[in-house]
């Protein structure tokens, strides 16, 4: 059985894109925190599974919760990177994504005493708009990148791009190992079935299916990701549009059971684990 890659991204209801129009930056601090719960509502069933994930965390929640980071690294899972502020890189100027970038690599180092060698943009926000980020996780020392989304979508994606891992080659900056979120070739199209909203909007069979498909047919791993929130039906309801809302609340009250499947009917560990333990092309993509 091949072992899958599982990761989390850290962040807390209220900082999704989704609800960005709706939600001022400024205002985050108001609004009630319901991350350290959650996040600590998955380490506990990975414990009881004897699960290693990797947990890329924003910047802004490490900063005002360091334990969060703290108990990552002590459970012996792989902290990585979500950026600071959870802004779409597009939307960035490119010294703004590098300043923040590293702010945040720098903080959840200081906090955990242990490299930061993963990264992954807001809403893989690293599309053909913003290729120029790899330049700067390179610059800034990242070993690898998950924030490719092999497929067609209003707010990500790179539609083409390689659908396992694979080198990227940036001129004048060097490579980068980048491990695509999970999609399913069909038809000559990628359907995304990494996890998030896909995770609760698809029937579990089908997720199941398509991911055994991945292993089994493409002999690949698979990258898997949820966000803490989603295991929180509970959390308070934000006015938005109803298609945002559909997005971020279809579903939460099946997510935390469904997970409980996914990871007995597969196997898990962190993303630094799995690629250590499959052979990358020797041919570096160039974007």
């Amino acid at each position: 059985m091949l072992t899958n890659a599982l990761t989390f991204d850290v962040e807390d209801y209220f900082q999704v894109s989704a609800f960005e129009s709706v939600i001022d930056r400024v205002t985050w601090n108001n609004l009630e925190s319901r991350v350290e719960v959650n996040t600590e509502r998955i380490m506990t069933l990975l414990a009881e599974k004897e699960i290693k994930a990797t947990f890329f965390v924003l910047g802004w929640i490490a900063k005002r919760y360091p334990g969060i980071v703290k108990s990552i690294v002590e459970q012996g899972h792989e902290l990585a990177c979500h950026g600071y502020s959870h802004k779409l890189i597009y939307n960035q100027t490119q010294e703004e994504f590098r300043d923040e970038t590293a702010r945040s690599k720098d903080l959840l180092e200081s906090i955990a005493n242990t490299p930061v060698r993963g990264y992954r943009a807001a809403s893989y926000s690293i599309t053909k708009r913003s290729l120029w980020a790899l330049d700067t996780l390179i610059e800034l020392g990242f070993e690898y990148d998950s924030s490719i989304y092999p497929v067609l979508h209003d707010r990500y994606g790179i539609d083409g791009a390689p659908r396992f891992p694979h080198m990227i080659a940036r001129s004048g900056t060097g490579s980068l190992l980048e491990f695509p979120v999970s999609t399913l070739s069909i038809l000559g199209r990628n359907l995304p079935v990494g996890g998030g909203g896909y995770f609760r909007l698809y029937p579990y069979r089908v997720t199941k299916a398509a991911l055994t498909a991945i292993n089994r047919r493409d002999k690949m791993p698979f990258i898997f990701y949820l966000h803490p929130w989603e295991m929180d039906p509970d959390q308070p309801r934000i006015k938005g549009s109803v298609f945002s809302k559909f997005r971020h609340y279809n579903n939460l009250s099946i997510c935390e059971e469904r997970l409980k499947m996914l990871v007995s009917d597969f196997s898990f560990t962190t993303v630094q684990k799995v690629l250590e333990n499959i052979e990358i092309p020797l041919q570096e993509v160039v974007y």
